[in-house]
């Protein structure tokens, strides 16, 4: 009798294991499935994905969600490939967004080409009247900011629906967005493949990674479009009292219509001499030239050291929240501008407007109109070859 019950107390026993063992396999895979269709562990990190609305041709348009293991957030688009919100904390350690940007699709469609947030190409900034020689043979493209072409043309690269994938990183969540632009496109040769990846790392960086390869000669200069307010997006006010620090002792002044004269100029001495902190605001509005045809600061910066190898480009610092941003690249130039366009027009997040120099972009990049100055870094992409950059915004704080 007693070995009896003892086996029937043994069985059931064993019986309630297994289903202990068959409910958490259970809840796992539950967990898993939900994980698969729309959030991606990565690097201690998450991605989550959410509708963000259709456009005018019903292409879908969706939202990715990075996370890293700090608390971190960037919030992505396809659209465009648009940085609609970035969160990092300041001294006291409140997360904050310190990008412009809009809560609606309709907000990245409709702006008046301010290119907040996006992916710039085929060619970022502007190509003197619209046109270049490659190989023998002219190509005019759209003078979309007359008398020049700007930014790709009527439908550059911030006008598309890229491709998304989640990716794993042992460094952070990432995002990998491709994109082919056909032969032919706004006037550019040759089919283009292209790669932009986001990596929000787990040490408090935006990491963007490029590349490209073309089947036909073709000129290529990616960059990318975030306005910043290291004081917060909405309440921070003007950016003028950030302090900001330029690794470049040289820059290249342009004419009227902000196309470079091909010289490359000295800054010591000058209103762009930001070899030492100085405040955005203190010579913003100088007797210059170069400030009147900019409207304040709209130009590109020779940055020190060897192109191709990562290294600091720009440090700035807000201090009342205490917010530092270095940016590093491994491109040879950085245009840095001051808002200077912006007008409030149009609602973003939450409500709030894009006052007058409420944000400021420093885009990595080849120069402006380098198919025009042969003295300038080569923008040509010959099949057979990958262009290849990276940039990096890395956030911290001072006490």
């Amino acid at each position: 009798m007693n070995s009896g019950r003892a086996t029937e107390g043994s069985f059931s026993e064993g019986g309630m294991m297994i289903g202990r063992i068959l409910l958490i396999a259970l809840c796992a895979l539950i967990f898993g499935m939900g994980v698969a269709r729309g959030q991606r562990r990565a690097g201690a990190g998450t991605v989550n994905r959410a509708d963000f609305g259709r456009t005018p041709d019903a292409q879908p348009v969706s939202i990715y969600t990075l996370t890293n293991r700090r608390g971190a957030e960037a919030r992505i688009i396809t659209y465009g490939g648009a940085v609609v919100s970035l969160k990092v904390p300041d001294r006291e350690g409140h997360l904050g967004d310190v990008l412009l940007g809009f809560d609606t699709l309709e907000g990245y469609e409709n702006q008046n080409n301010s290119y907040i947030g996006a992916l710039i190409g085929r060619y970022g900034n502007r190509i003197a009247r619209g046109h270049f020689t490659l190989d023998g043979v002219g190509y005019q493209l759209a003078t979309n900011n007359p008398p020049n072409h700007l930014h790709g043309g009527v439908r550059g690269f911030d006008k598309v629906i890229w491709n998304a994938r989640p990716l794993t990183t042992s460094a952070g969540p990432a995002l990998e967005l491709t994109y082919r632009s056909h032969d032919g496109e706004e006037g550019y040769p040759g089919n283009l493949s292209v790669k932009a990846v986001y990596t929000l790392t787990n040490n408090n960086e935006l990491r963007i990674d490029y590349e490209a390869t073309t089947d036909k000669d073709t000129i290529i200069n990616l960059t990318q479009h975030n306005y910043y307010n290291l004081a917060g997006e909405g309440g921070g006010g003007d950016i003028l009292r950030h302090q900001l620090q330029i690794n470049a002792a040289r820059f290249t002044p342009t004419d009227a219509t902000a196309i470079p004269t091909g010289e490359l100029r000295a800054v010591r001495g000058t209103p762009f001499d930001f070899t030492r902190p100085a405040e955005i605001g203190a010579r913003i509005n100088a007797d210059d030239e170069q400030i009147r045809f900019g409207h304040g600061y709209d130009h590109n910066f020779v940055v020190d050291g060897r192109a191709g190898t990562l290294r600091r480009a720009a440090t700035v610092y807000e201090p009342t929240t205490g917010r530092v941003m270095e940016v590093l690249t491994t491109q040879p130039g950085i245009q840095f501008y001051s808002g200077n366009f912006l007008d409030g027009s149009g609602g973003g997040k939450d409500g709030h407007m894009h006052p007058y120099r409420s944000g400021f972009c420093l885009e990595t990049q080849h120069y402006p109109d380098s198919p025009n100055h042969p003295n300038f870094p080569s923008t040509v992409l010959r099949p057979g070859e990958r262009f290849r950059s990276t940039s990096v915004y890395r956030f911290s704080v001072r006490k």
